[in-house]
């Protein structure tokens, strides 16, 4: 659908909401889109009726990646990301973690990829507190954005390691 604003998502979630469909939320950087990151958006979809993305501002990339992160703008992050089918709505946030986000909006599944344990997730607590639920995507191994930039920085002139 579209890059929001915080009030604009909150306004589509509480409408969702009250047609009795289920909204579900996910975050992170996005920095360089790859499979991983598609399988994860995929995914957190089929949980429920409606994908909201809570997308890292650029300074918090910066505070949580380090200098030269991101690669990309928010702008074009989100962009990127709301053209996604798997994709409602994407939201670009200041924090380091969404938290704030995850209490204004009160999806009704939370969905984070890794190995986390549900109750280390930033959120969590929040969203069982109104009757949520909280799932694990597993990260599909090989599939990293850092791992992307290495092997772009070791291609020589002719585009081979």
């Amino acid at each position: 659908m579209s890059l929001v604003t915080k009030s604009q998502a909150v306004d589509f979630v509480r409408t969702w909401q009250a047609a009795g469909e289920i909204v579900v939320f996910t975050n992170g950087c996005f920095d360089l889109l790859h499979r991983g990151h598609v399988d994860l958006l995929t995914a957190a979809r089929s949980f429920g009726d409606h994908l909201v993305v809570g997308l890292n501002s650029d300074e918090s990339v910066t505070r949580l990646k380090g200098v030269g992160r991101p690669v990309q703008s928010e702008e074009d992050r989100g962009i990127i990301l709301s053209a996604l089918a798997a994709v409602d709505l994407v939201v670009i946030f200041p924090e380091e973690t969404p938290r704030e986000l995850v209490r204004v909006l009160r999806p009704d599944v939370l969905v984070k990829g890794g190995d986390y344990q549900p109750e280390n997730i930033v959120g969590a607590r929040e969203v069982h507190s109104w009757g949520g639920r909280v799932e694990i995507v597993p990260f599909r191994e090989g599939a990293s954005t850092s791992e992307l930039i290495r092997k772009i920085q070791s291609l020589d002139g002719r585009g081979k390691h």
